[in-house]
């Protein structure tokens, strides 16, 4: 369910200090705050949640981290990545990690909460950064194995960085797609080349309305979801290739470093939650790639036609609070005798766990919006990251070392359940209503 207007207000006041501290007497308070003891509650609220605000980590492997932003065609047609990539360690500054005010308008309207909102979010999150590093030149003499990556509902290509981050410093080259499915809460375009080159955007933002919660709008969306993952890997390959290609963004990151920079054999799909369900949709129809690993699936989108028709080994990576019933007999249909199929659920997860949100927020939002869990945020991407670089070694035949995680990918962990927490043997039908027992802020807005 949407949070009350109250813990919405407490939100907002934890906002503001995560910038700094403030004069409330600005604010006026005294005209609905009269009590002296109701102030001291809040200023005591505000400085927790300041002190337990964290950091986005840092890559665990021995490659230094580079990013940068790609767009190909400057239309709404086109392909927008954020790319994560082994880089030389060359001083330059670390990443912003959302660089746009507005996607933080976008995160307001996802929420359903007044626009005051995202002016409060962008305050208290518009100049972090992720710890790569910006433009770097990439760590040239090897060819990396490439992960394309399909972000939630309502998210957007920035904010999985720990995932990218982690992922680029064991050597992989990770491309985050952004949708133009009007499932991102936010992206933008350039109308034509004049204002690609003055760099006039224009932003397209999610539909929260108009049959946005029909299922045939949601696999539409995820069809058009995996059509954009199959291009920005053709995109990258011809990049791979030599083939001359523009970034519209004009940055200061030269493209024919990755010329001959793709392991052509060794390309794998991740997603999360809507990005879960893009995974599969995506395997079912674009060969290419070997494997996919789907983090916290919203199975919802899929056709029915898609279970018989995705052959690669398939990894299931789930949230304890987020899985039900339907949606794990969903998962379970993919399962066949000749085919790969792995689960596991990490203990005291929620659905958020697997995005930078776990990491950048203190306490009281967190737990106001579910963005962590009763585990550790870092040991639950630590474990995520490892099992999935495990189960990456395996279906793409890695020469590394990532073997000592085999044990993960079977579950076999104090913070692991092999499988599925679900009971999803009953003699009643597997139904959304009847076995879920939660509303639409944790299935849908929660994506």
């Amino acid at each position: 369910m949407v949070p009350s207007k109250l813990h919405l207000f407490i939100c907002l006041c934890s906002c503001l200090v995560l910038v700094c501290p403030f004069d409330w007497q600005n604010l006026n308070p005294a005209a609905t705050i009269k009590s002296s003891a109701w102030f001291h509650k809040i200023q005591n609220l505000m400085a927790a949640e300041r002190f337990s605000q964290t950091k986005i980590p840092k890559g665990n492997g021995p490659y230094s981290v580079g990013c940068t932003d790609l767009m190909f065609n400057y239309t709404d047609k086109g392909s927008f990545l954020r790319l994560y990539y082994p880089s030389q360690n060359d001083g330059h500054s670390d990443t912003i990690w959302i660089p746009n005010k507005e996607y933080f308008f976008g995160i307001s309207k996802f929420l359903g909460t007044h626009e005051f909102l995202a002016k409060l979010i962008q305050l208290s999150f518009g100049s972090k950064t992720t710890p790569a590093k910006w433009n770097s030149a990439l760590r040239t003499g090897e060819k990396y194995p490439l992960i394309i990556f399909s972000h939630g509902l309502g998210a957007f290509r920035t904010i999985y960085s720990a995932i990218g981050n982690d992922l680029a410093s064991y050597g992989f080259i990770v491309a985050a797609v952004e949708h133009r499915d009007e499932s991102a809460s936010a992206t933008y375009y350039f109308k034509d080349e004049s204002a690609a080159i003055q760099g006039t955007k224009s932003w397209l933002y999610i539909k929260t309305e108009n049959g946005s919660s029909d299922p045939s709008f949601r696999n539409k969306q995820v069809r058009i979801r995996a059509q954009e993952c199959s291009r920005a890997l053709d995109l990258i390959l011809d990049l791979d290739h030599g083939i001359p290609v523009k970034n519209a963004l004009n940055l200061d990151f030269e493209l024919k470093q990755l010329k001959d920079s793709i392991d052509r054999n060794k390309i794998a799909i991740i997603g999360h939650s809507f990005g879960g369900a893009t995974v599969i949709q995506t395997l079912s129809e674009d060969q290419r790639f070997r494997c996919g690993i789907a983090l916290d699936a919203w199975m919802l989108p899929l056709g029915e036609e898609v279970y018989s028709r995705v052959p690669q080994p398939l990894f299931f990576i789930n949230s304890e609070k987020f899985q039900y019933c339907d949606n794990i007999c969903r998962m379970k249909r993919l399962y066949a005798p000749d085919r790969e199929r792995k689960m596991i659920t990490i203990k005291g997860s929620v659905h958020q766990n697997f995005d930078d949100f776990t990491f950048t927020t203190g306490k009281v939002t967190a737990y106001i919006f579910g963005l962590k869990g009763d585990i550790d945020s870092n040991v639950a991407i630590g474990l995520n990251n490892k099992a999935s670089l495990a189960f990456l070694q395996k279906h793409l035949g890695l020469k590394r070392d990532f073997d000592q995680w085999d044990s993960l990918i079977e579950g076999d962990d104090e913070n692991l359940i092999p499988g599925t927490n679900i009971n999803t043997t009953s003699q009643h039908p597997c139904t959304l209503q009847n076995c879920t027992g939660i509303g639409r802020w944790n299935l849908e807005d929660a994506q």
